[in-house]
C-alpha cells in the first residue's frame, strides 16, 4: 500500500508524542517536511527525528503530494491555518482546542466542511483502553438509565508554565484549565453520557497563580433525563492527581480513576480494566506520558484518508466540549444557570 505523505507545522512542546507515533507508523505514514517559525526548533527537531524541515509552510500548503498536514500550533493560528489548508484540499489533524472562541471554532468546523476534507481532532483520552472499555459499558448500556454523571481533573502547573509568554492568556489560549486541560476529560465524558443541557458554574483565578485565564473552575449539570453530575478542573492541585469520570445508572456503577476502570453491577458482575501505559501528565511536566493514545489518533486519522469515513473525532465531534466549555464560562460570568448551547 502506498504510504501517506503527512506534514507538520508546529515544532513546540506537542509535537513529541506525534512524531515518536509517526516513527511507529513509518510503514504506513511518510514525513514530506515539517516547519516552525523558529529556524532552532527546525534544526533541533530535524536532528532528533531524522525527518525533513522546510523553511515555509508555504512550502507544505503548496506539495500537492502531501496528503494532509498535521496542525500544532497554538490555539488562535488554528481558524487561519484550516482555512489554508482546507482551501488545498488537504486533510487536517489539529490539536486541541480548535480555537480561543466558540466563534471561531464554529467558523473553522464549517471551513473544512465546506472544503470536503478530513477534520481530526487531537483529543487523545478516547484511546485510552479503559476509555474504549468504558465506551463499550454504555453502548451496551450495561448500567441502565444513567443517573449522574460526573468528571473531576486535578492537574498541577506551577507558575513558572504560565510565565510562559501566551500560556492562559485569552489572546493566544483562548482560556486556562477548562479550554487548556479539562478538554480531554470533558470531552471524554460527553462521548459517555451525552451533553448536559443547564450547568450552573464558578471559575476564578486562585491565589496559586498569577495568569489572566481560570485556573479553577467547578459546577454542577443538569442533562435532559433528568441526570445530575459535577465537574471540577483545576491546575491549583500539588503534586496532580489522576483525571476521574463517575457513572452512575439504575443497574450499577463505573468509576474511571486515571489509568484505572473499575465497574461494579447490581447483579454481582464486577469488572477491572487498566491502562497499561498509564495517564501522566497531570503534573509539573505536562508532556509526562505514553504516546500510545496519541498514536491512536493517527492511525485513525490515517484510517480516515484511505477509507473516506469520518475520524473517530471530528471538528464537529469536537464542538460539543466547546459548547460546554462556553455555558461553563458563562454561567460563571453571569452567576446564573445558562444553558448548553445548541448546535448549529
Amino acid at each position: 500500500m502506498k504510504r501517506l505523505r503527512i506534514g507538520i507545522i508546529g515544532l513546540g512542546m506537542a509535537v513529541g508524542p506525534h512524531a515518536q507515533s509517526l516513527r511507529d507508523l513509518e510503514d504506513r505514514v511518510e514525513v514530506a517536511g515539517a516547519f516552525s517559525p523558529t529556524a532552532e526548533r527546525r534544526e533541533v527537531f530535524a536532528k532528533n527525528t531524522g525527518f525533513p524541515v522546510n523553511a515555509t509552510a508555504d512550502e507544505l500548503f503548496d506539495d500537492p503530494t502531501i496528503d494532509g498536514l498535521m496542525l500544532l500550533t497554538p490555539p488562535n493560528t488554528h481558524l487561519d491555518l484550516v482555512s489554508r489548508a482546507a482551501a488545498k484540499g488537504k486533510h487536517i489533524l489539529l490539536e486541541k482546542p480548535l480555537e480561543i472562541t466558540f466563534e471561531r471554532s464554529k467558523l473553522l468546523v464549517a471551513a473544512a466542511e465546506k472544503a470536503n476534507v478530513k477534520l481530526a481532532i487531537c483529543l487523545q483520552h478516547r484511546f485510552r483502553p479503559v476509555a474504549v472499555a468504558m465506551t463499550e459499558l454504555m453502548r451496551e448500556a450495561r448500567l441502565g438509565t444513567l443517573v449522574s454523571a460526573s468528571a473531576r481533573l486535578s492537574n498541577w502547573r506551577p507558575q513558572s508554565y504560565y510565565d510562559q509568554p501566551g500560556r492562559g492568556a485569552r489572546n493566544r489560549d483562548g482560556g486556562g484549565v477548562l479550554l487548556t486541560q479539562a478538554i480531554h476529560t470533558l470531552d471524554l465524558l460527553i462521548s459517555l453520557a451525552g451533553l448536559p443541557d443547564e450547568v450552573m458554574a464558578y471559575a476564578t483565578t486562585s491565589p496559586v497563580h498569577k495568569m489572566e485565564t481560570e485556573d479553577l473552575a467547578m459546577g454542577a449539570m443538569r442533562f435532559a433525563n433528568g441526570a445530575l453530575g459535577v465537574i471540577s478542573a483545576t491546575t491549583c492541585a500539588y503534586p496532580g492527581f489522576p483525571d476521574a469520570i463517575d457513572l452512575i445508572g439504575t443497574k450499577g456503577s463505573a468509576r474511571l480513576d486515571g489509568a484505572r476502570l473499575q465497574i461494579a453491577l447490581q447483579d454481582g458482575t464486577t469488572t477491572a480494566v487498566l491502562d497499561d501505559d498509564g495517564i501522566g501528565g497531570a503534573g509539573a511536566n505536562p508532556m509526562a506520558f505514553s504516546h500510545h493514545h496519541h498514536r491512536g489518533v493517527i492511525v485513525d486519522f490515517l484510517d480516515a484518508i484511505e477509507t473516506g469515513k469520518d475520524p473517530s473525532i471530528t471538528g464537529r465531534e469536537a464542538l460539543k466540549a466547546h459548547r460546554l466549555i462556553e455555558a461553563i464560562l458563562e454561567s460563571a460570568r453571569s452567576g446564573k444557570s445558562c444553558r448548553v448551547p445548541a448546535e448549529t
